[in-house]
């Protein structure tokens, strides 16, 4: 026979198993000082029975009392040291002790004999003395009705504690499976959310557990399973959302690569044609390019490896020489790019990655401003921050695109803007290579004003992970 093995049965068993044994030694002791006390209360009943009859043998020592009494239940007896009845009731026939039993002239004592008729008596030896003459009164009676009400006793603890051992089954199986509760029903969501995961269903993976007791330890194991779930789910939409928007971003490029290669392919062309074709061709594998860079720094970024080489620098210097990359694109634009980096700002960090990062955000700048604005760059610090910050005069940013402008491929376009440079990683990019720095990036925007944004970085940050540069380091530019 298999039994059952859940946790909720063993538990059960547990808690029943040590309230029976409990129970079962509170009941013992209850029938065992239920015998005692009846035993003594019969004890007494026989000293109290043979009181009178001491009485008046002490005072009529050579009286035969004793052989005229006939009372029901009740047997007297009177005995020499030696054993010999001298007198006895008229119920009684049969002796009360043995000849080898020994009696104690000094109290009282107790025994239990066995009746003729059947049954047991108890039978009390009581020293006297009458004149000169030295014997011992033998009282007993039957023990029938204590031991019936010990068997009534014995029966109605067997019934109780059977009574009690199920009901405490009972009890234990619905407190432990009320406090189990979360526990089955967090088993059924991580089953359901294990079940969903791969499925095309835009649904929610998993539906919160109610928590009826946060502050206990099941409770607290919901909740933490509740924010874990809420990670999983986010993290595998954002996984959907990534994979859906990376296949958008990379299917238009290698569609015009296909186009134009075929099209190049379907009959002879001039040299002037070729070499048309070869320039979209280079211009769409440099944004194929751009995005596996981006998204490989992104993956490294996520899994906390994003390799940075540590180098002391000078941040103004890091910033003019982005603003002279971008200063021809802003002339076409009819854009001023104005600096105000002459603070020596000295910084360590590595130069590739924040030449990188100033290049974005510049880009971006130009890319959403209209012709004849100007772009302020400026830097400065003080004894813990380094603040470098890129203000423009565009388009602005709507304020339900705010929320997301640094999420991967999300691109708030505006009228007249120019195409993206990094596919829509740019601020995304920009924002991994803050933080791996240890810093954070401040925006504000305001539609048909302009948009801020401010990078904050620690002069000082020990957490970073700084390694010396290798091959498998992330090529950005």
């Amino acid at each position: 026979m298999i039994y059952p093995r859940t946790l909720r049965f063993r538990m059960m068993v547990l808690f029943s198993a040590i309230v029976g044994v409990l129970l079962a030694g509170s009941y013992l002791g209850f029938y065992l000082l239920l015998n005692r006390r009846l035993g003594a209360q019969l004890d007494r009943q026989l000293l109290v029975a043979a009181a009178p009859i001491l009485r008046d043998l002490t005072a009529e020592p050579n009286s035969h009392d004793i052989d005229e009494l006939d009372v029901s239940d009740e047997y007297f007896q009177l005995i020499d040291l030696s054993g010999k009845v001298l007198q006895h009731s008229k119920n009684l026939n049969q002796s009360l002790v043995s000849h080898d039993t020994r009696l104690d002239l000094s109290k009282p004592t107790f025994v239990t004999a066995t009746a003729t008729e059947g049954g047991s008596l108890r039978v009390a030896l009581i020293p006297v003395k009458y004149g000169s003459q030295h014997s011992v009164m033998i009282a007993a009676m039957p023990t029938r009705d204590s031991e019936q009400v010990l068997s009534s006793f014995k029966r109605l603890i067997l019934i109780c504690l059977a009574v009690s051992l199920l009901a405490t089954a009972a009890l234990a199986a619905w407190y432990v499976g009320k406090s189990l509760a979360p526990v089955a029903a967090l088993t059924l969501n991580a089953s359901e959310t294990s079940a969903r995961v791969g499925l095309p269903d835009r649904r929610a993976l998993w539906t919160p557990l109610v928590v009826a007791h946060p502050l206990d330890e099941l409770g607290r194991l919901a909740e933490t399973f509740n924010h874990l779930f809420a990670r999983v789910d986010n993290a595998l939409t954002q996984l959907r959302q990534f994979v859906s928007d990376a296949s958008h971003e990379l299917r238009t490029p290698l569609s015009i690569l296909q186009g134009e290669t075929e099209l190049v392919l379907s009959a002879p062309r001039t040299v002037e044609d070729y070499q048309k074709t070869l320039r979209i061709i280079d211009g769409e594998l440099k944004k194929l390019t751009r995005i596996v860079q981006g998204l490989f720094t992104l993956a490294m970024a996520d899994a906390g490896e994003l390799r940075l080489f540590s180098e002391p620098l000078y941040l103004n210097e890091v910033i003019e020489e982005v603003c002279m990359l971008v200063d021809a694109r802003a002339e076409r634009k009819h854009i001023l790019v104005k600096r105000d980096l002459t603070q020596q700002i000295s910084y360590t960090g590595d130069e590739t990655f924040l030449h990188e990062l100033f290049l974005i955000l510049l880009d971006n700048a130009i890319k959403y401003s209209p012709p004849d604005t100007s772009i302020t760059v400026s830097v400065a610090c003080d004894h813990s921050f380094v603040r470098a910050q890129v203000e423009d005069q565009g388009f602005g940013i709507s304020e339900k695109d705010r929320p997301y402008i640094f999420d991967r491929f999300y691109r708030a376009l505006q009228p007249g803007a120019d195409d993206a440079h990094n596919g829509g990683l740019g601020l995304a990019i920009a924002q991994a290579i803050t933080r791996a720095h240890g810093g954070s990036i401040e925006h504000k925007s305001e539609l048909g004003v302009g948009s801020s944004f401010a990078v904050v970085l620690p002069i000082y940050h020990p957490g970073q992970h700084i390694v010396a540069p290798d091959s498998s380091r992330a090529n950005v530019n």
